[in-house]
C-alpha cells in the first residue's frame, strides 16, 4: 500500500513537472519566438533621442499583438539602456526577440536629399524634414557665431557648403554633426585642381559659389551655364558691374523680408534698389549666395566657356535660352525685342 501510494506520488510529481516544463516552454515560445507583429509586410519606426520606457512602447505598441510580452522579454535580457534611438524598419512575422536584437544594433541610415533650396531656412526645413534634428537646431547650428568665424564665412554664405546631392546619415543625427559632415563634403569637393580652376578665375571658392548661384537663377538649362559664367567673368576682368536681373529681385526681396512675392519682370526702377547684392549698383561678386546652386552651375564657373560675349537677354523665340552679343549696340536691338514680346504676354511683374 505504502509502495503504491509512493509510485502514485512519484507520477503525480512527474505529471505536474512535465505540466509546469510545458508551460514554461509555451511561455518561453511565446515571449521569444512567436510572431509579435500587426502589420503587413514593414513598418518604419522613428525612436527618438533621450527616449525612456514609456515613449519607446508608445511608438512600437501599435504595431504588436502582444506589446506586454514584448516589454517583458526587454526587461529580462539586459534592459531598456541597450535600446538605441533611430529609424528601424520592423518586417511581418518579426519575433521578440527579432525585434530585441533590431533595436538594439542601433538606427538605420536615412537618405537625405536636398536641392533648389534658395534660403538657408527653406534647407532647414527640407534637412528637418529627414532626419530628427528640427529647422531650429539646424539653423542655430548653421549660423553659430564661433563655426562661421572658424570657417571664415557669413551667414550669407553658409549655404555655398550644402551641395546639393543625395547623402546617407543616420536619422537621429543631431543638427551640429550634420553640420560638420556637410562642412567635410565640401572640403573633400574642394580639391586642389578646383581650387587651382578657381584661382584661374581670379575667385576664392566661396566667391565661385556666389557667382554660380547667379548663373544657376539666369539659365535652367546646363548647356547653357558655361556661356552665361563666360559672360559674367569677362565682365568681372573688364572691371564691369555684373548686372544680372536675378541679384536685383533677391534684393527687392531681401529688403521686404519677402521672398513669397513672384517678380517675373525687373524694370529700371527696381535696378536703384540700394542693396550690396545688386549688382547693378556694386561692381563685383555678390557678398553672399542669391540662391543655392548645383553642381553644374559651380562647374560651369570653373570651367566657363570662352568667347568674348559681354551681353545676353532671353530669346523670344526659344524660351529658356538667350541671345548672347558682343556689343552694346546689338544687345540694345535684342533686349527691344525681349521687351516687346514680354509686353504682348501682359507680363507686369
Amino acid at each position: 500500500m505504502a509502495l503504491a501510494q509512493k509510485k502514485h506520488k512519484v507520477l503525480l510529481w512527474g505529471f505536474l513537472s512535465l505540466l509546469a516544463l510545458g508551460v514554461t516552454i509555451r511561455f518561453l515560445f511565446v515571449l521569444v519566438w512567436s510572431p509579435n507583429t500587426q502589420f503587413e509586410d514593414q513598418q518604419v519606426i522613428y525612436i527618438p533621442t533621450g527616449a525612456d520606457q514609456s515613449i519607446f512602447m508608445d511608438r512600437v505598441a501599435p504595431y504588436l499583438k502582444n506589446p506586454s510580452s514584448f516589454e517583458r522579454f526587454i526587461s529580462v535580457r539586459q534592459g531598456w539602456e541597450v535600446i538605441k534611438p533611430g529609424k528601424y524598419t520592423l518586417k511581418s512575422s518579426m519575433n521578440n526577440l527579432d525585434m530585441y536584437r533590431k533595436f538594439r544594433q542601433g538606427s538605420e541610415t536615412v537618405k537625405v536629399v536636398f536641392n533648389n533650396q534658395d534660403r538657408l531656412e527653406l534647407l532647414a526645413g527640407r534637412v528637418g524634414s529627414q532626419i530628427e534634428a528640427d529647422s531650429v537646431s539646424l539653423m542655430n547650428a548653421w549660423t553659430d557665431p564661433q563655426f562661421l568665424a572658424d570657417k571664415k564665412l557669413t551667414k550669407d554664405q553658409v549655404l555655398a557648403i550644402f551641395l546639393p546631392n543625395s547623402y546617407e546619415f543616420f536619422w537621429n543625427t543631431d543638427a551640429t554633426s550634420f553640420r560638420d559632415r556637410m562642412w567635410a563634403y565640401y572640403e573633400k569637393y574642394w580639391t586642389s585642381e578646383r581650387r587651382e580652376l578657381a584661382q584661374q578665375q581670379g575667385l576664392t571658392p566661396i566667391e565661385v559659389s556666389c557667382l554660380a548661384a547667379v548663373v544657376h537663377k539666369e539659365t535652367v538649362q546646363s548647356e547653357e551655364r558655361a556661356r552665361v559664367a563666360g559672360v559674367y567673368l569677362n565682365r568681372l576682368r573688364i572691371g564691369m558691374k555684373l548686372q544680372a536681373d536675378p541679384t536685383v529681385i533677391f534684393s527687392i526681396k531681401y529688403q521686404s523680408n519677402n521672398f513669397d512675392q513672384v517678380i517675373k519682370r525687373v524694370f529700371h526702377k527696381d535696378l536703384l534698389v540700394d542693396s550690396p547684392f545688386n549688382t547693378y549698383r556694386y561692381k563685383g561678386v555678390p557678398p553672399g549666395l542669391i540662391a543655392m546652386p548645383d553642381l553644374s552651375a559651380i562647374e560651369a564657373v570653373l570651367q566657363p566657356e570662352s568667347h568674348n560675349y559681354l551681353f545676353f537677354v532671353a530669346d523670344p523665340s526659344k524660351p529658356g535660352y538667350h541671345r548672347f552679343s558682343t556689343h552694346y549696340g546689338q544687345h540694345i536691338n535684342q533686349s527691344k525685342s525681349y521687351v516687346r514680346w514680354v509686353d504682348r504676354l501682359g507680363i507686369d511683374r
